[in-house]
């Protein structure tokens, strides 16, 4: 895929504001509350990633942001604008990536993106965005006939169009395999290069991992942490893990002070081999199973 930078225009807002604002997000369905008072703050530039099983409210939170869904309760701003409200002078200032397919399917590549280019007061070149999500090759082919990986980038491709500030992307490598999943990281990276806002949801740690600045997990209707990928339930990871075989079994010792567990029990042990010694720390799934208390036979994927 080549990879080329797609950098929005300068809207002329206040670039120090945040790109989202939300404070006690509510939001009910027959009776049962989905969002329980959510509060989110994405800044400009960061590529943001929700976190959460499924059913936690992930895509009604994007639904809200972009304006599509109506909140029962709280406050959201969307690029200093409420989304139950703006005109359709913020709506070209966003770009959404559902989970749906989309229409055109009868249209080729490059007719897809001339038709949907009549609708936003400034498109992209389509020659740039084919460049941008590695369909040149593809530009004849019908819709109809792209792969799933490759109908994800032309929506991608669609999303970002009218040069927005600001991408929503819902669970967008769904159904893509390896190959595929990697070359769309690439292209929001270059996304993010070039300065667009970025909010994606995913159920992939490795993807939240490899692509956000920072991690928010939704769980019970709120947002229970955030953080950047690496410093994630931070508490969690302090503790470490020492597992060993003795007379004949395992045991396991957790800890915070790893090392001390190591010194006794190399001073005990002769020869100082100590069978099946593993030393670990919680990792990104530990700790995201523990935040959103599920179990590893959840819904996790």
């Amino acid at each position: 895929m080549t990879s080329t930078q797609l950098a929005p225009p300068d809207a002329g807002t206040d670039r120090d504001a945040p790109a989202v604002h939300v404070r006690g997000l509510r939001k009910s369905y027959g009776g049962r509350a989905v969002l329980d008072g959510l509060d989110l703050e994405v800044r400009r530039g960061e590529c943001f990633a929700l976190l959460g099983p499924n059913g936690a409210g992930k895509t009604t939170t994007i639904e809200v942001l972009e304006g599509v869904r109506r909140r029962d309760a709280g406050s959201v701003l969307v690029l200093d604008e409420d989304p139950a409200t703006a005109g359709r002078g913020w709506r070209g200032r966003i770009g959404v990536v559902s989970q749906g397919e989309g229409a055109a399917q009868a249209l080729t590549v490059r007719e897809a993106l001339d038709h949907f280019a009549a609708y936003t007061a400034t498109p992209r070149p389509t020659d740039e965005l084919l460049a941008a999500v590695g369909l040149e090759e593809m530009a004849s082919t019908r819709v109809g006939r792209l792969s799933g990986g490759q109908r994800r980038r032309l929506a991608v491709a669609l999303g970002v169009q009218g040069n927005p500030e600001l991408v929503f992307l819902d669970e967008p490598t769904t159904g893509m395999d390896p190959v595929a999943r990697r070359q769309f990281w690439q292209l929001v990276r270059d996304l993010r290069a070039g300065g667009t806002t970025v909010l994606l949801t995913t159920h992939y740690l490795d993807e939240a991992a490899e692509l956000a600045d920072r991690v928010g997990v939704i769980a019970g209707g709120r947002l229970v942490e955030v953080a950047p990928p690496a410093e994630l339930g931070a508490a969690l990871r302090r503790e470490a893990t020492v597992r060993w075989r003795e007379d004949g079994g395992w045991r396991e010792v957790r800890t915070a002070a790893p090392a001390g567990v190591l010194r006794d029990l190399l001073a005990a042990t002769p020869h100082d081999e100590v069978p099946g010694l593993t030393v670990t720390r919680p990792g990104l799934e530990d700790v995201y199973l523990a935040l959103v208390g599920a179990t590893p036979g959840g819904e996790l994927r």
